[in-house]
C-alpha cells in the first residue's frame, strides 16, 4: 500500500512540482494539496497522511499553529522553509515536526527521507512505540545539534544524525566506520561512502568553526575539547551516542 502525503505550502509551483515528482515514483500518493494553514488542518485531519510537507510561513495560519492543531498523532510531519535558523528549527522540532528541511533542497533526498521513514513504519508492530522512540531520539539529536552549532540545512546534519542513530542501535558499527557506517548511510541515501565521510567531517568543522566548543563541554560535564583539539567523526559520533544511550538507560 503507497504511503499518503498532503503538501501544505503556499507556492503552489513548488507543490506542483513536489506533486509531480512523487507521482513519478513508486510507493507514494499525493492526496492533498494546502495553500493555507486552515486548510492544511482540514486536509490533515480528514486524510490522516502518513506524512506532513509542511511549510512555515503561510496565509491564515503558520505551520507551527498547524503542528499545535493537528489531531492525527500518525502523521510524520516535515517541515520545509528558507527560515532554517537555529531557532526555527528548535521551535519546529518542539511544537513536533520530526524533521527539518531548508529550501530549496533536493527532492531525492526527501524522497530518501520518506523511503527511510516508510520502511520503519511498515516494519514495526502495530502495538510498538517505534515510531514515537524515532522521533524522541530526532529531537534529542536535533537538540543536541542545535546546540552545538550544526545547521540543519547541510547535508552532514543528515548524515550525521543518522551515523548517531545507528551507533545507539549497533554500538560495535563505529569500529568499522569507514566498512560499515559510511556503506550504510551511503546506501540509503544513494550517494557514496567518501561523501557522507566528507560531510560528516564539514558538520563538525562548522561547528568548531561557530565557536560553540563551550556548549559541547557543557553537554558532556567535562572540558573535553578546545579551540585547538577538533574531533574525528568517530569520536563525535560515539560521544553523542554514549550520551543519548546513557541518558535513556
Amino acid at each position: 500500500m503507497n504511503k499518503t502525503i498532503i503538501i501544505a505550502d503556499d507556492n503552489l509551483a513548488l507543490c506542483a512540482s513536489l506533486k509531480e515528482f512523487f507521482d513519478s515514483k513508486d510507493g507514494f500518493d499525493v492526496v492533498g494539496i494546502a495553500p493555507n494553514g486552515v486548510k492544511a488542518i482540514e486536509l490533515a485531519d480528514s486524510a490522516k497522511p502518513d506524512f506532513l510537507l509542511l511549510d512555515i510561513v503561510m496565509p491564515e495560519l503558520d505551520g507551527f499553529g498547524v503542528l499545535s492543531a493537528l489531531e492525527s498523532k500518525k502523521t510524520v510531519v516535515i517541515m520545509m522553509s528558507q527560515l532554517a535558523t537555529d531557532g526555527f528549527v528548535q521551535k519546529a522540532m518542539q511544537y513536533g515536526a520530526s524533521y527539518f528541511l531548508a529550501k530549496p533542497f533536493d527532492y531525492n533526498r526527501l524522497l530518501g527521507l520518506l523511503n527511510e521513514l516508510g520502511t520503519a513504519t511498515i516494519s514495526a508492530p502495530k502495538s510498538a512505540p517505534t515510531s514515537r522512540r524515532t522521533r524522541s531520539l530526532d529531537e534529542k539529536i536535533a537538540n543536541l545539534f542545535i546546540s552545538v552549532g550544526i545547521p540543519a540545512h547541510i547535508k552532514g546534519y543528515q548524515f550525521l544524525r543518522e551515523a548517531i542513530k545507528m551507533t545507539i542501535d549497533t554500538p560495535d558499527i563505529i569500529n568499522s566506520i569507514t566498512k560499515r557506517l559510511y556503506p550504510c548511510i551511503a546506501e540509503r541515501y544513494q550517494t557514496s561512502p567518501s561523501k557522507v565521510e566528507r560531510a560528516i567531517r564539514h558538520a563538525i568543522e562548522v561547528a568548531w568553526n561557530r565557536g560553540k566548543i563551550e556548549n559541547i563541554n557543557n553537554i558532556f560535564g567535562i572540558k573535553i575539547y578546545s579551540p585547538n583539539e577538533k574531533p574525528t567523526n568517530g569520536e563525535f559520533i560515539a560521544l553523542i551516542a554514549d550520551k543519548l544511550l546513557l541518558e535513556s538507560a
